[in-house]
């Protein structure tokens, strides 16, 4: 037997997630029956769709169950094996985050080849928010040739390569990020306009004089007032990619909606949701892309790192307070 902790839901959050919805606990692993692995977890990260799971409702996603432990994106290390294909040593991906280890069937991990990168990055700029920054703009929003391209929560895991890959395609750039640390961020990756949104007190009337002519594409991670203000300045034609809404998750009575919805008409807009599990089929397409901006110094990645499963509720909550600069991640063992 091997022991772990692991972080549980306590409780189902009213608004803002406290540390009183979550417990620690400590299992005890099973060795490895045929055709399993046993893990040990490195990294694991936190991300804002979760907070959606720890509502008793129905999504996209079942919700977390009281009492179990929560999942996500991990990578881990495999310490024993009942299965031919995993050996000891062998890094794995999987979505057994939110513990020190776990012993599962081979079948619920992918072995992971790094391509020379660290682990971690494929929890960030190399998996979930890289592919969805990538099919979001390319697939979702049909990016084209002379697009001038606005993003929502710039300095995050998503919005920062939203930044990146537009600007490797050679469009204009603006993006919106709260702080002054954020904003300096954004202007190195190439940004060509960065709006404050804490510094600001009219987000439309900034977005407008970053874009005197209007934006042509909308990357939506926040909704609300940032929505509100893309709406106004998009040009006809505008497409919108509605990734997420941070502002709101964690609402208690639901938000307004923009008030200039009515320009979706005359604009003759078009806004459309996703979900990045519909466009697994542009991972291949995604990893070659990154790999060549990479190589060309035209993509990097920051990290925000917790260390430690029982800070892993501190990270998550530091999510909509905006801790992170770049992926929100937490280092275990």
């Amino acid at each position: 037997m091997t022991a772990v902790r692991e972080i549980r839901l306590k409780s189902r959050p009213s608004g803002l997630p406290t540390a009183d919805n979550f417990e620690l606990a400590t299992v005890d692993l099973a060795a490895p029956g045929q055709g399993e692995v046993q893990v040990k977890n490195l990294w694991m990260t936190v991300d804002p769709y979760m907070r959606g799971r720890m509502n008793d409702a129905k999504s996209y996603v079942p919700p977390f169950q009281l009492g179990k432990a929560l999942e996500g994106g991990a990578v881990g290390e495999v310490t024993a094996s009942g299965d031919a294909g995993f050996r000891p040593g062998d890094l794995v991906q999987s979505n057994f985050g939110w513990r020190e280890g776990f012993t599962a069937p081979a079948a619920q991990v992918q072995k992971l080849d790094t391509k020379g990168l660290p682990p971690q990055a494929f929890l960030g700029a190399a998996g979930m928010p890289g592919l969805t920054a990538y099919a979001g703009l390319l697939r979702v929003a049909a990016l084209k040739d002379g697009d001038v391209v606005f993003v929502s929560g710039g300095a995050g895991a998503v919005g920062s390569m939203v930044v990146q890959i537009a600007k490797a395609k050679g469009h204009t750039v603006i993006a919106s990020a709260g702080g002054a640390e954020k904003v300096a961020f954004l202007k190195s990756i190439g940004a060509d306009h960065v709006i404050d949104y804490k510094a600001e007190k009219d987000l439309t009337a900034a977005l407008m004089r970053a874009a005197p002519d209007g934006i042509d594409v909308y990357f939506d991670n926040v909704g609300g007032e940032h929505l509100e203000a893309a709406l106004t300045a998009a040009r006809p034609f505008g497409r919108f990619a509605m990734c997420g809404a941070i502002s709101m998750y964690n609402a208690t009575e639901p938000p307004p909606g923009p008030r200039n919805l009515f320009l979706v008409v005359g604009k003759q807009l078009k806004l459309e949701g996703f979900i990045v599990s519909t466009h697994w089929d542009m991972l291949a397409d995604f990893h070659r892309d990154l790999a060549g901006w990479v190589k060309d110094g035209k993509v990097t990645w920051k990290e925000t790192v917790f260390e430690g499963i029982e800070k892993a509720p501190d990270a998550f909550r530091g999510l909509f307070s905006g801790e992170n600069l770049g992926k929100m991640l937490v280092k275990l063992g």
